[in-house]
């Protein structure tokens, strides 16, 4: 985890409102975040190199872990923009074999709590209304950890988990129920 805080994460925004798109930039370089901020989804999907074709995905995902400047460790995204909405986004990424993982985030000028609900099922991890706030910015580092640590983690996890097993006071009971004391 030691690499993880030497890391400037890498923040792709998505917002089709040049004043809304400089506002979450600004807040997120204020955060210390590095961002590259493009207008619709579909600008979205040619950054990350997520095309309908499955060879350039594959082609995209290697090169991807290879050179980690081109890692984009968390998405923010206007739900609504014409052509794709934030909504199509998510569900592109999250169906992506290569890109499941990136915690998207949706935003929106409306407090719509179907459409926020239905952002959350589908793996939106986080719902924020306009206009963002350095407040909002703030909760984006959790899930940004979790990105890059996703893989180390579960594996702590399980290993937690078999640990919690072996040292659960139950088991410690049963083991020296059959003891007698002198």
């Amino acid at each position: 985890m030691g690499m993880a805080t030497q890391t400037q994460f890498h923040v792709l925004a998505v917002d089709d409102s040049l004043i809304d798109r400089k506002l979450i930039e600004r807040l997120l370089k204020t955060s210390s975040y590095q961002v590259t901020a493009v207008d619709s989804g579909n600008k979205a999907l040619e950054f990350l190199g997520l095309n309908d074709n499955e060879e350039d995905e594959e082609r995209n995902s290697s090169v991807a872990s290879d050179d980690q400047q081109v890692r984009v460790n968390l998405i923010i995204t206007d739900y609504c923009m014409p052509g794709m909405t934030g909504y199509d986004l998510l569900r592109k990424i999250k169906q992506s074999s290569s890109f499941k993982d990136i915690p998207v985030v949706i935003m929106s000028s409306e407090n719509i709590p179907s459409r926020i609900n239905r952002c959350l099922e589908d793996g939106a991890e986080e719902f924020f209304l306009k206009p963002v706030q350095l407040s909002d910015v703030s909760k984006l580092k959790p899930h940004l950890m979790k990105g890059i640590t996703s893989k180390e983690t579960k594996s702590n996890i399980n290993k937690r988990k078999g640990m919690e097993e072996i040292h659960s006071p139950d088991r410690t009971r049963a083991r020296y129920s059959e003891l007698e004391v002198v």
